[in-house]
């Protein structure tokens, strides 16, 4: 059984920057695609960024791009997730997903308020 534990959330003034950590065990990891959503209150899940399972390609949603980047450690099983410029739009509760395996992290809470 796989499992999936998210860190690094917290509250951010607007502009600043979180790093997100999902740390993967139970599952080849380093050959699985790797997802990060979100969902913020009353409204519907989004996925936010993707990393490819072989190539490591990433895509992102259009409210984020050029803002977040994903970025994949293999040697620590560790998938993050890096925001930067951050808005209060983007508060929200951040899940990891290993989409294959069908796993999901518990999520972590972003908050970015002044």
């Amino acid at each position: 059984q796989g499992h999936l534990v998210e860190s690094g959330g917290g509250l951010v003034q607007p502009g600043g920057s979180l790093r997100l950590s999902c740390v993967a065990s139970g599952f080849l990891f380093g050959t699985a695609a790797m997802h990060w959503y979100r969902q913020a209150p009353g409204k519907e899940r989004e996925l936010v960024a993707a990393i490819s399972d072989t190539t490591h390609v990433a895509r992102y949603a259009d409210a984020v791009k050029g803002r977040f980047t994903v970025s994949k450690d293999n040697e620590k099983s560790t998938f993050y997730l890096h925001m930067n410029m951050l808005k209060p739009e983007d508060t929200a509760v951040y899940t990891c997903r290993a989409p294959w395996y069908g796993y999901w992290g518990q999520g972590t809470q972003v908050t970015v308020s002044s």
